[in-house]
């Protein structure tokens, strides 16, 4: 099991050396941009999930990133957007407030000339006394040549301390974009042990993660209508765990995508997160799916909050 994970309200704070840098990271950026990917880049893990679909991290996520001389906490907010229901308007709440009180801010953009969704960031990071770090990602999609003119561009919209062109997905200059936020850090205590990785239970990234595989398998018609509570984790002997989710839609065509023709699509989904939870966990996996129906859950305070999305 996880016992790495680290659990809300344990916190201990160790005295630092001197020399011992430690902050706080936010990472903000437009929906679909590669937050999540970048994350799970620069710890050398997945701990969020991942999508070809905006809008797919919901929460606000911290993950701990320890060295020899130094204890980076990174947090991945979901992306700005226009909200289109409550859920949505609780998204782009918590990654503006995210902004506040950190050490360092990273915004995350695509490798294009500046769009009015990153000029809206740009007004919002206007706020922000800290050092601003900006990263253009997915270079590995565009011409060695087209990237000066789009750091030029984007140099004259803000004052940014460092300017980093990456890959998430390839990795490439990921290491020296993690090196150069270490590098602002300022001096200060470690706040978590050394192997605590992410302030989430087990149970939400094991919900997380057959979220993400309901997002690879479905049509446009149900993934951001789709949310996963894990019921119950049973360590039934030492090497077997058994996992009992729910996956929740809001509407019965939705729930008839999600079983598929002969249960075939929940067969997938629960095949592809067994392997990504045996991964994770280290142990065999005896995964059981159900699917029911709650309508307009999106836009219920009450579901949102049985279903984790809202802090009591």
């Amino acid at each position: 099991m996880l016992h790495h994970f680290l659990m809300k309200g344990t916190v201990k704070i160790k005295l630092h050396d001197p020399g011992f840098k430690s902050g706080f990271v936010t990472i903000v950026g437009r929906t679909n941009v590669g937050k999540s990917t970048l994350l799970n880049n620069m710890l050398g893990q997945k701990l969020t999930i991942m999508s070809d679909k905006p809008q797919t991290t919901r929460h606000k996520i911290q993950c701990v990133l320890t060295g020899a001389d130094y204890q980076a906490v990174f947090i991945d907010t979901p992306g700005i957007h226009k909200p289109k229901h409550k859920l949505g308007e609780h998204m782009v709440g918590t990654a503006l407030n995210a902004l506040r009180e950190v050490d360092v801010v990273l915004l995350l953009v695509e490798a294009a000339m500046p769009g009015p969704g990153d000029h809206y960031m740009l007004e919002q990071l206007k706020k922000v006394t800290g050092p601003v770090l900006l990263a253009i990602n997915k270079i590995d999609l565009i011409k060695p040549d087209e990237l000066m003119p789009i750091i030029a561009a984007f140099q004259k919209t803000g004052n940014f301390a460092d300017i980093v062109p990456v890959s998430a997905l390839t990795g490439e200059n990921v290491q020296h974009l993690r090196q150069v936020i270490i590098n602002y850090l300022p001096e200060g205590p470690q706040y978590y042990p050394d192997d605590m990785v992410v302030d989430r239970p087990e149970r939400f990234i094991m919900a997380e993660l057959i979220r993400e595989k309901v997002l690879h398998l479905t049509s446009q018609e149900v993934p951001h209508s789709v949310a996963v509570v894990v019921d119950e984790v049973e360590q039934r002997s030492q090497e077997l765990v058994a996992v009992r989710a729910v996956i929740y839609t809001e509407r019965e065509s939705q729930k008839g995508i999600l079983i598929g023709k002969g249960g075939r699509m929940l067969k997938e989904v629960g095949k592809q997160a067994r392997q990504e939870l045996e991964a994770l966990l280290g142990s065999r996996i005896f995964l059981e799916l159900w699917v029911k129906v709650k309508k307009d859950w999106r836009n219920r305070d009450i579901d949102m909050r049985n279903f984790g999305l809202l802090e009591e």
